[in-house]
């Protein structure tokens, strides 16, 4: 009999692996060696590790979140002091992000004429990189955790946070380019579409975002913060400095993506025998929503065979949102797996909604496994579901049904991986 867990989560393991950020990095390093590496995001230390296998002399500058394990080589370099290893706050940026974020504008600022900055961004960044501008600090903090709180879009939040930074929105290539140095940007996408302008809110490009289109960001949900509007308003009055529109001497690639993490699960579940489907990497909006959409998608093949029929797996990526109303933990993977529970009720299946940086929310666990009886096994224990979901408390649920995945940081952050088994009637 199948192990439908171990096979859920060596799918997940085997994506992983054929997405390593270092192998993508490797694939993509320019032939010279860089004056200058800086790397920031969750998956800054294995792209790091990577490039000083290529350059083992080179100076570098990395920022990560707490918890992912520095490689030897890596550890090795900042023993001889060749460079420094930062840790910063995520999701919502501590004091530690803004002593990153001056120690990375230091260092480019110290570039000379002709020389090579070599950037590799992954996802996180935007948090771990922190330079205030119109804001203090506490006050940028509350305005993240209103807009993450809100339902607004990855997009839409760094619209809003490449307006108060004087790091973001292409500002950090901008003082590389002050100094007459040539920049190459490596970046590892956790954002739907993969715009490199959005990823990492775009430090290194051209941004084609506004002041207005910021302040219509706060408008659209509500955001009452006097002092980011106040700042905001400034800029699109003309009396601040727009970000900048266009770059020279940049060379920039996104070396992975989400649709990259899609390919090698599907790959890794049609060598066991299982058809696999990709549903596409652009799902976004409500995780509840999303979720309802799916259990659709469960329905039609179980009944009427379409799209696909059955025995089949379903892939799916993107990434969610979820509006908090209630004080749980959680996060959007666990609160997708819950709202699906609900609508499949009594008839349920194998899945797996997680994140690929092994983090979701507020909770503990990448993500969460659905099985065919998790309907019958929360109502023995006495759970209620759609409390649950109402609470924004689905990382307690799945916790205490024991489907959370635990794997701490994986190093990596290519958005979200949803597989759902669908057997045959």
């Amino acid at each position: 009999m199948t192990d439908f867990r171990a096979l859920l989560t060596e799918t997940y393991r085997a994506a992983l692996a054929a997405t390593d950020a270092g192998l993508l990095v490797r694939a993509h390093l320019p032939a010279a060696p860089p004056a200058l590496i800086v790397s920031v995001g969750k998956a800054s230390l294995p792209m790091l590790g990577a490039a000083l296998s290529a350059y083992p002399g080179a100076p570098f500058l990395a920022v990560a979140p707490d918890g992912p394990e520095v490689g030897a080589a890596v550890q090795a370099a900042a023993d001889r002091q060749q460079g420094e290893i930062l840790y910063a706050g995520h999701p919502v940026p501590d004091q530690r992000s803004v002593r990153a974020a001056e120690r990375f504008l230091e260092q480019v600022g110290t570039l000379a004429p002709g020389d090579e900055l070599l950037v590799l961004i992954s996802g996180g960044s935007s948090a771990l990189l922190c330079a205030p501008w119109g804001l203090t600090l506490e006050q940028k903090q509350a305005l993240t955790r209103e807009l993450l709180g809100s339902g607004a879009s990855i997009q839409e939040l760094n619209t809003v946070r490449k307006h108060v930074s004087r790091i973001k929105g292409g500002r950090l290539a901008q003082v590389a380019q002050a100094r007459q140095a040539r920049v190459t940007a490596l970046l590892l996408s956790d954002v739907i579409g993969d715009d490199p302008s959005v990823i990492a809110s775009g430090p290194t490009v051209p941004d084609p975002t506004t002041f207005a289109d910021a302040l219509k960001v706060l408008e659209r949900y509500g955001v009452q913060h006097s002092a980011a509007r106040a700042h905001l308003k400034r800029g699109a009055r003309g009396e601040l400095n727009e970000t900048p529109k266009a770059f020279h001497e940049l060379r920039q690639q996104v070396i992975g993506s989400n649709r990259l993490l899609l390919d090698a699960a599907a790959q890794s579940l049609e060598a066991r025998g299982i058809p696999a489907v990709i549903l596409g990497d652009t799902f976004g909006g409500e995780a509840r929503e999303l979720a309802a959409m799916h259990a659709a998608l469960v329905r039609s093949v179980r009944g009427f065979g379409t799209p696909v029929r059955a025995p089949v797996a379903l892939l799916s990526g993107g990434e969610a949102t979820v509006t908090v109303r209630g004080s749980g933990v959680g996060g959007r993977n666990h609160e997708f797996a819950l709202a699906l529970l609900l609508e499949l009720g009594e008839r349920g299946l194998w899945a797996l909604s997680v994140g690929s940086d092994g983090v979701d929310g507020s909770a503990a666990a990448a993500g969460a496994f659905l099985t065919p009886d998790s309907w019958q096994r929360a109502r023995h224990l006495g759970l209620d579901l759609q409390t649950a979901l109402h609470n924004n408390d689905s990382g307690t649920l799945f916790a205490a049904l024991g489907d959370a995945l635990i794997t701490g940081p994986t190093g990596q952050n290519l958005n979200d991986l949803r597989i759902l088994l669908i057997g045959p009637d």
